[in-house]
């Protein structure tokens, strides 16, 4: 449904509330709130009565962030630019002869009905001429561990978490997804914000496919060329040969034992943190094996472990001299 016509920015209307606003825009409140505090977004006016105006201004650069928000645009890169620069960056989105020579786009779908939605005659049509490429997967971590490439993840997720999963973050990595999407049904203020603050694109599930349809070709339409990916942020630098344990479990639990003059008893939880990561340590090293992607993985894991475990032997010995604690 195309947004309503507005008056020119500088008529002498009133200004309209928030709620008013925001179903002009065709968005929750609360994003609408998270836009303004968060990102500063727009800046109303505040009534007597405390409640926030918006200018006809205000709202034609709403309009203007949502339109290009549902083009794929993190709201966090683009809540800065000027409504000048806002409107340009709305006049280059691709046109459909750009979009048909692009090859058929790849999507990791974490949600079956999701997928299941996305054949559809009506998304379909909506995403034509280029139809994405559509893997199915019942769970985030069964898209990690397949580790398929595709060029955008989208999660379909009932209902939103405060934080942000590590999974999502892991899943991504894994497929070299360019963009995160997500369709929910519910979710609170604080995960539309921890989804807005890592620049993962959101849409509250549309009761019709159309709807759908074209909210996912903007998002496709705004993916960077196959040939020109971003840079990949490079992994935590590891030694290939990792130190070998210097506290052996018994001398740990001794450490854990004794009665330290910190409050917090730090030496304890560092022992007993050191047993935690010396045991995932050899487990990785001895995890079962499936092929030989699953392989790598597990070497990194216990290469993550074991420079974790350095670490914190290093700290284990800076507490005990601090508190005078005998270590071997």
């Amino acid at each position: 449904m195309p947004p309503r016509p507005l008056p020119s920015p500088t008529d002498s209307a009133p200004g309209l509330r928030s709620g008013a606003v925001a179903r002009l825009a065709g968005m929750p409140v609360a994003t609408l709130r998270i836009w303004e505090q968060r990102h500063q977004a727009v800046k109303p006016a505040t009534a007597p009565s405390g409640h926030r105006l918006y200018a006809p201004a205000d709202v034609q650069r709403l309009l203007l962030l949502r339109q290009l928000t549902g083009q794929g645009h993190a709201i966090g890169s683009i809540a800065a630019l000027s409504s000048a620069e806002l409107q340009r960056l709305a006049q280059q989105a691709p046109t459909p002869a750009a979009r048909l020579r692009r090859p058929a786009p790849r999507v990791a779908v974490v949600g079956t009905a999701l997928a299941a939605r996305l054949q559809r005659p009506a998304v379909t049509r909506a995403l034509l001429p280029t139809v994405p490429s559509v893997a199915a997967y019942a769970s985030l971590q069964d898209a990690l561990r397949a580790a398929a490439g595709a060029e955008l993840l989208l999660w379909h997720a009932p209902t939103l978490p405060s934080a942000l999963p590590p999974e999502l973050a892991a899943a991504r990595q894994a497929c070299g997804a360019r963009r995160v999407a997500v369709v929910y049904r519910y979710a609170s203020s604080a995960a539309t914000l921890a989804l807005a603050d890592a620049d993962v694109a959101t849409l509250r599930e549309p009761a019709d496919d159309p709807a759908l349809g074209r909210w996912l070709a903007a998002l496709l339409d705004s993916l960077p060329a196959r040939d020109n990916p971003p840079p990949a942020a490079p992994p935590p630098a590891l030694s290939a040969a990792l130190a070998p344990r210097r506290y052996d479990d018994a001398t740990l639990t001794r450490i854990a034992g004794l009665s330290p003059t910190l409050a917090c008893e730090c030496p304890r939880h560092v022992a007993e943190l050191l047993m935690q990561l010396s045991s995932f340590e050899a487990y990785s090293a001895a995890c079962a094996h499936r092929d030989s992607a699953d392989a790598r993985l597990h070497a990194y894991l216990q290469q993550v472990a074991g420079a974790s475990r350095a670490l914190f032997e290093s700290a284990l010995e800076r507490l005990a001299r601090h508190e005078g604690l005998p270590l071997p």
